[in-house]
């Protein structure tokens, strides 16, 4: 078994707040409270993530006082979530996430902020990893020119991670997450942007060290792809997976019902209803008789197949990683694991990072009675897996 050493920990943006402010208050209730419950004797890893505002008022402030505070709770930002830009907790958030897009100031500009950042914050020693968005939300297909410059954007990306390391010795690498409706819906995509966009030029060996993918279990499993498929392909293709988001998705599985008018069946759908909420994108994808169907949102995909519903349904809907199978629903937990043995055929990646944004719109019945142990326990249960499949890890944990 791999004895690969990993660093991991929970996505922060799964807490309410877009100002340095609240970044911190929540850090210092919620993080601290699953750090308690999960790692108390040791320093625990979390996902940061800082929105444009409040990584701008951390740069204007300077970043030292933050990097004590963290380090005197044991909080180690080895990884950045840098795919949310705005308020990613406004009442809508929808297609806002993918704004703005690759190839335009704001988001370079965004993001080499959050690598000086991260670089300030890291206990000495550590590398860091920045997850990013797939270029742009994928319709409309963005012409020639405007992927032309993202990928002139991204090497530029990559430059500024070259001489951050050049100059100080500290490997940050910027991780790029595709995402069903993107830009890069499937692992393919993604290898052909890299093929098209980035590779093969003067900066080519700089740029496969510091623009990565960042590997999200969930989006994989919505688009119906095989974990070792995709991260054999990325292999082939020499591109790194700098980060793996450890995650599930919603399914459901109408096959399994019959006859088509059982109680079973209707029950299924009424309660995959209660998931279809107003503030995130909930892209699904429906296969039924061999052929598979995209939907982007789940609402939009149960009103359309509301009068001869069939097949499998999978829902970008991260549920909590722990649940299997709750009333006539599914996840697919089960691919978390098929990730994980692939990667240790496949990749050195060591950033791992549960994320579950979307407790607080997930149906009452699956809430835990706090948010700090519903996270713990979803840390506990991917620890355990991990030593399952992969053998003894190292200490810490970040």
């Amino acid at each position: 078994m791999s004895t690969i050493p990993y660093s991991t920990g929970y996505c922060t943006n799964v807490h309410a707040g877009a100002t340095l402010e609240a970044t911190r208050a929540n850090l210092g209730r919620h993080a601290a409270a699953v750090k308690a419950l999960y790692s108390p004797d040791r320093p625990m890893g979390i996902g940061l993530w800082l929105s444009a505002q409040a990584a701008q008022e951390l740069a204007a402030s300077g970043a030292a006082q933050f990097r004590d505070w963290l380090a005197e709770r044991g909080l180690v930002p080895y990884t950045l979530n840098g795919f949310p830009y705005g308020d990613f907790h406004q009442a809508v958030v929808k297609h806002r996430v993918y704004e703005p897009t690759w190839w335009q100031a704001e988001r370079l500009e965004y993001t080499l902020r959050l690598v000086d950042l991260q670089h300030e914050l890291l206990p000495p020693g550590l590398e860091g990893s920045i997850s990013t968005l797939p270029i742009a939300w994928g319709t409309p297909c963005p012409d020639r020119s405007d992927q032309e410059l993202a990928g002139q954007q991204l090497r530029q990306a990559a430059q500024h991670m070259h001489e951050l390391e050049q100059r100080t010795g500290r490997l940050i690498y910027l991780c790029l997450e595709p995402e069903p409706g993107c830009v890069f819906s499937f692992a393919d995509d993604a290898v052909h942007f890299f093929q098209w966009q980035l590779l093969d030029r003067e900066d080519d060996e700089i740029v496969r060290r510091y623009v990565r993918i960042c590997h999200d279990v969930c989006h994989a499993a919505v688009m119906f792809e095989d974990q070792a498929v995709v991260l054999g392909k990325y292999r082939d293709a020499g591109i790194k997976v700098g980060k793996v988001q450890v995650s599930a998705a919603l399914r459901m599985d109408l096959d399994l019902f019959e006859p088509p008018s059982a109680q079973p069946r209707v029950e299924a759908i009424s309660q995959l209803s209660q998931f279809a909420e107003d503030r995130y994108l909930h892209q699904t994808v429906v296969r039924r008789r061999g052929d598979d169907i995209f939907y982007e949102d789940l609402g939009l995909a149960l009103a359309a197949e509301r009068d001869d519903p069939q097949g499998e349904w999978r829902v970008h809907f991260h549920v909590p990683i722990y649940l299997q199978q709750f009333g006539r629903l599914f996840s697919t937990q089960e691919q978390i694991g098929q990730c994980l043995r692939a990667l240790a055929m496949t990749s050195d990646c060591r950033h791992f990072e549960v994320e579950t944004y979307a407790w607080g719109v997930l149906p009452p019945e699956l809430r835990q009675p706090d948010l700090a142990t519903g996270i713990a326990e979803e840390l506990r249960w991917f620890e355990s897996l991990v030593k399952a499949t992969r053998g003894p890890q190292p200490a810490c944990r970040a």
